[in-house]
């Protein structure tokens, strides 16, 4: 261990020099994204009234809201979302044009969102993922954040074990287990470096490691390998890139808003009959809080929902359920169905937003992200007083001797 520390150490401080700004853009912009969802709901929906116009009102069929949808004209839908709740609007999105909320009761148009918090979630992903690289800059952003999170990885690693005193004692480790008061300069940064380190090293080891899957599809597929499965085959390298865009964390609405984020409408086609959807819903997954149905692109296609009893970024509480046109369910595919690879690959995605675990999940990754900012920044700050104490040392070498 003696002859591995050097080692260990050298790479720790190397990695961080040459990869902490983007690191710290990274944790940062993670720390903002950490609750995009529920935020950018909240913003859509406030001061939204959707409930009942009047007492003992009854929502309207599904086939006569979407028909309502579709007699206004215009580009067609690319995706329908019902919330489960009496004061919930329909969603219907039109991909990169926009969306509309409806009273689920008569169909009326009652908002469009809120365009200020999407634009203030759409900066911060774009440094998330490509450092606001846009069009053909976009790959070698992504390129960057990519290996530069390759470097934190190795941080985080490293770092477990260079906390480790070398003189194994209560006081040695209270030094770096536990904040100690009246610490300032080298002190406070070597003290904070390793309590922050050391308490938030597990959970973002896993942060940082399940984005290597988002960023590289090498290690995508590695994931399937690893369990004795095939990768799926990718899309083309154009469709890929728009489809990459799930970061630290995720904006991908888990309840199949991600269908809707392709960009490129679907040729407007007849409007779908549903049938009860309600009851699709109810009798497959009686808890289910958003029921959402991706447009179908041909007349003949079948209907294809996402049923979602989280919170959209929970891969264990959703299933897909596909049905004929002529109202027959022909596929439900709960999470459990998938094949080990699918499953795992999944959790990854969304181990790195913490949403795997819910709210609690999203609330630890974010404080993590918060914590590595300040790994980040101390980290920088010991290099910076190591490099200038070498000078130091290397002036007073240099300075002759006088008789």
């Amino acid at each position: 261990m003696r002859a591995l520390r050097p080692i260990l150490f050298w790479t720790h401080l190397v990695s961080g020099v040459v990869a902490g700004a983007v690191v710290l853009i990274m944790s940062v912009t993670g720390v903002l994204l950490t609750y995009q969802k529920q935020m950018t709901l909240w913003a859509d929906l406030r001061g939204v009234e959707a409930g009942p116009p009047t007492p003992g009102a009854v929502r309207l069929a599904p086939d006569s809201l979407l028909a309502i949808v579709t007699a206004r004209g215009g580009t067609a839908p690319t995706t329908v979302v019902w919330r489960n709740g009496a004061q919930m609007p329909v969603e219907v999105q039109f991909g990169r044009e926009g969306r509309q909320y409806l009273s689920a009761y008569t169909g009326e148009v009652l908002g469009t969102g809120s365009v200020t918090m999407r634009k203030v979630f759409s900066v911060a992903t774009e440094w998330h993922r490509y450092l606001a690289m846009t069009n053909a800059q976009r790959p070698t952003g992504k390129a960057i954040t990519g290996w530069s999170n390759m470097a934190f990885l190795v941080l985080v690693l490293t770092g477990m074990v260079l906390w480790w005193p070398r003189n194994l004692t209560w006081g040695a480790v209270r030094n770096v287990l536990l904040f100690r008061r009246g610490l300032s300069g080298k002190a406070r940064d070597f003290n904070w470096h390793n309590v922050i380190g050391i308490w938030s090293a597990i959970p973002l080891a896993l942060v940082v490691a399940s984005a290597t899957v988002i960023s590289f599809p090498w290690a995508s597929d590695l994931v399937y390998k690893a369990v004795g499965e095939a990768p799926p085959s990718r899309a083309p390298e154009g469709n890929a890139a728009r489809g990459a865009t799930i970061g630290a964390s995720g904006n991908a609405s888990g309840n199949a808003s991600g269908n809707a984020s392709g960009g490129g409408q679907p040729a407007p086609v007849a409007t779908p009959r549903l049938g009860d959807v309600y009851a699709v819903a109810a009798e497959r997954m009686p808890d289910w809080r958003a029921l959402s149905l991706a447009w179908p692109k041909t007349a003949d296609a079948p209907l294809v929902y996402t049923v979602d009893r989280g919170m959209g970024g929970e891969p264990t509480k959703r299933a897909t359920l596909t049905v004929s046109r002529n109202g027959e369910p022909t596929s439900w595919q709960p999470f459990d169905s998938l094949t080990t690879g699918r499953q795992v690959r999944t959790i990854m995605r969304f181990t790195h937003t913490g949403e795997v675990l819910g709210f609690w999940g999203q609330t630890l990754a974010g404080l993590v992200s918060l914590g590595a900012s300040v790994l980040v920044v101390t980290g920088l700050l010991l290099s910076l007083r190591r490099l200038l104490a070498w000078r130091r040392r290397g002036a007073r070498v240099d300075v002759p001797l006088t008789a």
